[in-house]
This record gives structure tokens, sequence and C-alpha cells, in this order.
């Protein structure tokens, strides 16, 4: 994009406002300016065009052919290649292009993000996910956290309540407890909260098949505070459709499951208007080995999947599209991370304008909370996984993220402890106050690389998007006549097509942590093949990686 000279509010030092204006208005589709804009001079080629542009490009690529390498293969972390070099080719620059697919923070289509100020005028919620043994356990936890310097507060419930039992039911015999906190009635929800002011917090509930009990739990306990609900600030997730893909804890069919969902949907538009009914979820999806495409592919169309029902109940798209959120996760890929935050607000802001006809611009916004790969996590060396963690979560800020929970180092191998979630806290506050990346709004926006990756991901996502339910019938029939073994193998190339659904349920089966490529001195560990005829291969120091993957048919 051509560069203007500066807005001049004066006489005699620049162009006026209107003479700007006007310039702007001169810049071609193309890039160019007219004579005109040029002052009555021929106008230029685009500077990508010129003949000192081509030569040095020229020149770069015969030196870089030239170089050696190391041989690695340079893939994202979903298996896509990259170029060496990304160009203004790569990213686009003219001034419809800009206009079309970036635009400024806080203007449609919010690819730089929601609010135009970026993290001036508020940081992202610190909001760290917590929950173990019994409320009482949770409530010291929580106000820990909240005397570190935590913002927001993330519930953990463990494996009985998510799948509605009561701790002393004998299936909740050996999990009370164990993976989050154990909340069976109204006076175990007012435990949790004890001495912890629900009006001046916000809180998120992971929780999704008795996600209308415990809202109701939450709708009560605050009442008891003197808090009216409609005061009420948080998010509970609800998002059973991805329970059905990756997580598996659901306890109703689809169906009522999705009555039960666009109900909480009605009633808090109607009743809780501060509270996001749903946090539509690609985390778990991710967890279970998609390609980031395939994580916002699968998020984007559970999300249109609940606008649809909600719309089909009469509800009007802008008094309950404003408070839709959802949940991203941030792996280790830096900057394939920040391109699919930015593809994922491109479209959803166009469809929900184009499609679905929202009309309020709050309809627009994605607004996402982001946690920190789990599955980065190792047992090994597990003070590494702070490293891990930081990375990952600068570039859930770097992608614009209005919430971010960050693992503990030691979550590979129990609950995280004290010192462990301080650090975690810790790695946030140290990106929020000392790293300055929050001082600018967009930081990474017009990087050819970033640009180019966006776009990307939103191609493979659309694409995606575009042939669901066939695909699905496809990979889940052989499934089911199989009784549900492997079949992973009717399915061809993960690391070359990414692009399909198929490729996703092969990862879902197929990959198993720890990942080999941290276990090559720790021959306990097999690699699971795809057929039972091949044997295991095991990973030892006489083994390289690539051939362990080859062998394995991953290559």
């Amino acid at each position: 994009m051509p560069h203007l000279r500066p807005i001049c509010l004066g006489k005699g030092a620049g162009p006026t406002l209107f003479e700007t204006e006007t310039i702007m208005a001169e810049v071609k589709g193309n890039g160019t300016l007219t004579g005109s804009a040029m002052n009555g001079t021929k106008a230029p080629a685009r500077f990508e065009e010129s003949p000192e542009y081509q030569e040095a490009l020229r020149l770069w690529q015969s030196r870089a052919e030239a170089s050696p390498t190391t041989g690695m293969k340079y893939t994202t972390l979903s298996g896509k290649p990259v170029e060496m070099l990304y160009t203004p080719q790569d990213g686009g620059s003219s001034p419809d292009r800009f206009m079309q697919d970036l635009s400024f923070p806080g203007q449609y289509p919010y690819t730089r993000g929601i609010h135009p100020n970026g993290y001036r005028g508020k940081l992202w919620t610190m909001r760290q996910f917590a929950g173990f043994g019994t409320p009482e356990d949770t409530n010291n936890r929580f106000k820990y956290l909240l005397a570190a310097g935590q913002t927001g507060l993330s519930t953990a419930f463990d494996m009985p309540t998510l799948m509605g039992y009561d701790s002393d039911h004998p299936r909740s015999l050996g999990e009370v407890g164990r993976e989050g906190v154990a909340v069976d009635s109204l006076e175990d929800m007012q435990t949790l909260f004890n001495g912890i002011p629900l009006g001046e917090v916000s809180t998120s509930m992971t929780i999704n098949s008795p996600a209308a009990i415990l809202l109701a739990f939450y709708a009560c306990v605050g009442e008891r505070q003197g808090v009216a609900r409609d005061k009420l600030r948080g998010t509970i997730q609800t998002d059973i459709l991805k329970e059905y893909i990756a997580q598996k804890e659901f306890i109703f069919p689809p169906e009522p499951s999705m009555r039960l969902v666009t109900d909480m949907v009605e009633w808090c538009a109607k009743e809780m208007p501060l509270w996001h009914p749903i946090s539509i979820s690609g985390y778990h999806i991710r967890e279970a080995g998609s390609t980031a495409a395939q994580e916002l592919a699968f998020t984007l169309a559970d999300g249109f999947t609940y606008v649809e029902w909600a719309l089909e109940r009469g509800l009007d798209i802008d008094d309950f599209a404003p408070r839709l959120s959802f949940f991203f996760n941030a792996h280790l890929d830096f900057f394939e991370e920040i391109g699919k935050y930015r593809a994922a607000r491109r479209i959803w802001a166009r469809e929900l304008r184009d499609r679905y006809g929202a009309r309020d611009p709050k309809s627009l916004l994605m607004r996402f909370h982001t946690q920190t790969a789990g599955v980065s996590l190792t047992a090994q060396q597990p003070e590494v996984n702070i490293v891990r963690t930081a990375i990952e979560a600068l570039a859930a800020v770097l992608g614009g993220t209005q919430s971010l929970h960050t693992n503990s180092y030691d979550e590979a191998l129990a609950l995280p402890t004290e010192d462990a979630v301080r650090i975690a806290l810790r790695t946030q506050q140290v990106i929020a106050h000392e790293s300055r990346v929050a001082n600018v709004a967009d930081p990474l926006g017009g990087s050819w690389y970033v640009e180019a990756l966006t776009d990307e991901t939103e191609r493979l996502a659309e694409m995606l998007r575009a042939r669901p339910v066939d695909l699905v019938l496809d990979v889940l029939r052989p499934q089911i006549a199989a009784g549900h073994r492997v079949f992973a193998h009717e399915f061809t190339g993960y690391w070359e097509d990414v692009g399909t659904i198929a490729s996703y349920y092969r990862s879902n089966l197929e990959l198993v942590r720890p990942h080999p490529r941290l276990m090559l001195h720790d021959t306990r560990w097999p690699i699971l093949t795809r057929d039972e005829e091949r044997p295991p291969v095991w990973l030892g120091d006489h083994a390289s990686i690539e051939d362990s993957l080859v062998a394995n048919g991953c290559r």
C-alpha cells in the first residue's frame, strides 16, 4: 500500500484532511496513484513491479538457493509447507485488499482485533483454570489466585460432576475431586464461592451436559450475596457439539442436548444479559489431534449450528449473538496460531453479517478465551514447559485474545502446585506489563508471513466447512461397522492432506502422547501402529524420528 503524506490540520505545512481523503479516493484498486494524486506526474508502477525490486528478488533467490540448509522439513505444526521468505505478493498490499480483508482494529471484518485501541483500554482477563478436591479446597485456590493478581475465575469440575453424578454414586468411586472440584448441591456451590463477591469478578465454568443446573446454582449463589442475576458476569461452556466430536462427556443424545443449549441461550438473553451462555470450543478438538485449520473449521461449524437453532426458536440474531463466545487452543507454532485467531474473527464477522443478517456491530465480534496447549506439556524435564507455555501465551496475546489461561509446568504430572500456578500467572503478567507487546494494536498486522498464514488458514477452514456432513458420515460408518477399531488406514496422507475431515479423525486415533520427539532416549514408549499386522516400532538411540514415522506410515 503506497504511503500518503501525513494529515496536517494547520496551514501551509501539508495537505488538509479533505485533500488527503481526495488522494485516498484516487488510489486505484491495483495500488497505484493516479496522475492527479501525484500532482500531475506520471503514476509509477507498484514498487514490487519495479525493475529494482525484481532484480533484488532475483539476487536473493540465487543466493538463497546456493546457501546450505539444515535439511529439515519446514512446515507448520499442521504439516503445511512454508516458504523461506514471504513478500508483498504473499500478504496482499493493495488498498482494496486492505479494506476488504484487514481494515483497522475495531472495524469490520475485525481481522486485526475487536477493539480500536487493542489492549490500551483493557488487558485480557487473566483467568487460571482451577478446581480440585472439595469446594473448600478450590475456594482457597481461588482466593490464592486472586491475591496473586488474577483478574477472573475459571472453574474445573470433577468427572462425576461433568457427567451428572453425585459424589456418593457408585460410578463416582475413585474420581471425586480428582481432576476438578466436586459440586453436588447448591450448598457446595455456595461454599465454592464463599467470600468471593460475584458482583465484582467474572467467572468461567467448564461444564457442558449439566450446564443448566450449574448455572442455576451460580445464579442462586449470586442472589444470596445480593447480586441480581442481570449483574452477573462470566461464561459457562455448554458446548455439547464438541463433546460428540472430541471430549466425549455427553449425557443425552444430540437433539435433546441441543434443545437444552437453546433454552439456555434464550433464558440468558432475557435474564442474564452480561453472561455468555456458550463458550464454543475448539480447544478440545485441537487437543484430540486436529490441525489449526480443522480446529477453526469445526468450531465455527458448531457456532453456526447454535446460531441456527436459536433463530429457529424465534430469537432475533442481535438479541443473542453478542453474548456468544469462543475458546481456542494456543499451540506451539507461534505464527500459525496468530493467523488462526485473525482468520477466525474475519470468518465469523462475515458470516454473521452476510449469512445471518446481523445488524448490531456487537453481533459480529468474536470474543474468545485461549488456553495454552496441554498436549504440548511433557512429564520429562517439566521446567521446559514454562518456556513452551510462554511462547503459546504470547501467540494468544498477539492474536488478540480477550481472556487467557496459562498451563502450569507440572500439569503433565499432577494437579498444579501453588508454586507452579503462580509461575503460570506471572508468565501472563510479564507479557502484559514488561514485554511492551500490549502497547500497539495488532503489532504483527501487515507481516507478509502472518497475512499469508491468515489467508491460508481461512481458505482451509472454509473448504472444510463446505463439506462436513458427507465426510463425517464416510468416516464414522466404517468405525461403527468395525466395532470402533482403528480404521485410519482407509484414508491417506495426514501430513500431506490436512485439509480433510478424515485426516482429523486419523490424527485423533493415532497420535499418542508423550510425543516421539521427546522420547528418543526412553524405550518404554512404543509408537502405536495403524494395523495389527504391523509390529510396534520402538524408539531408541538407534532410530531417528523420521525413520519411525516412515515405518508407521506417517510419511
